[in-house]
């Protein structure tokens, strides 16, 4: 029998393009430009002698047609992806394949991770510090771990895994060394230090700043970074002040190489999510890993917090 099909790019494009209302969406999932998703989407159409989609200004909608394709669509081309990540990566494949921030990696993972060697033995794990998007249909991974707002994405689980909160860091030479440290206002006497991987989070500092309450402090001024660790160790070096999370100090603020001058301590914007194929999610490789991830963030949930340094408060009491 031969099928007549239409061309499986024309189909993924209005999959996406389905699934976000949207023809940019879809580009930036499927990594091409906003013109070739409507170009293949009105070839589709042609093809069918149809039309999927009412234009409308500035918005686009489903016809009837295109709302009746786009089910069996999606639950056709998850079937495609589970059939080829299943030939791709057999389930005797015993290493496990994580991609993980670099930060998230040496900051909060690392330090952890030879509790679950300990409970997997079985399992060897293999982790690829990477802060681009993942792609599981031509990367070697099986999970990613990932800090953003958690947007869905068709055939991933996106499990939520933790939020985290941001609050200024210092070497502790900073409580005798140098111009007072008492309050946020007295940043404008201190070099800042930029973490330019969260530009428009809240741990960008004019927007904690605000949320401080503070004003007058030229935030453009100090030196940037463009991973999170080396601000970090860059203020425990004693060159500045830099804006962190919770996820990424606990280690240094436990060990005495920072400290919290002052607050607010602030809930985050973006999340940490677990993120794997749905046509993984049998494995038992990757269920045993997203379950001990979850695990770990439930034993420190409530039972170590982010406090301000206990100098800089007898300081504030004189």
């Amino acid at each position: 029998m031969v099928r007549q099909l239409p061309s499986l790019n024309a189909l993924r494009a209005f999959e996406a393009a389905a699934r976000h209302l949207s023809f940019t969406k879809a580009g930036e999932e499927l990594f091409v430009t906003q013109a070739a998703i409507s170009h293949q989407v009105k070839a589709l159409e042609d093809y069918l002698g149809l039309q999927l989609f009412r234009r409308l200004n500035r918005r686009l909608l489903l016809t009837d047609a295109g709302q009746a394709y786009l089910s069996p669509l999606t639950a056709a081309l998850d079937q495609i992806a589970a059939a080829t990540a299943r030939l791709s990566h057999p389930k005797s494949s015993s290493a496990l394949r994580v991609s993980v921030l670099a930060s998230m990696a040496a900051k909060w993972l690392l330090p952890r991770l030879s509790r679950f060697r300990g409970r997997h033995p079985e399992i060897d794990i293999l982790i690829s510090a990477s802060a681009s998007r993942t792609d599981f249909n031509s990367d070697d991974v099986d999970v990613a771990i990932r800090y953003g707002p958690g947007r869905a994405y068709s055939g991933l689980e996106i499990i939520p895994m933790m939020g985290d909160r941001v609050f200024p860091v210092c070497s502790p030479k900073f409580l005798t060394e140098g111009p007072a440290m008492l309050r946020p206002q007295d940043l404008a006497n201190h070099t800042l230090l930029h973490d330019e991987t969260v530009e428009g989070e809240i741990q960008h500092w004019g927007r904690w700043l605000a949320h401080a309450g503070v004003t007058g402090i030229d935030t453009s001024r100090g030196p940037g970074f463009s991973d999170s660790n080396l601000a970090l160790d860059a203020a425990a070096a004693g060159q500045g002040v830099a804006l962190t999370r919770w996820s990424l100090a606990a280690i240094d603020l436990a060990a005495g190489r920072l400290i919290i001058p002052f607050g607010p301590i602030v809930d985050t914007d973006f999340s940490y999510f677990v993120v794997y194929p749905k046509a993984k999610a049998d494995l038992p490789k990757v269920q045993a890993f997203a379950d001990w991830l979850l695990e770990e963030v439930a034993a420190d949930d409530g039972t170590i917090e982010p406090t301000i340094s206990s100098g800089i408060r007898r300081i504030n009491s004189l």
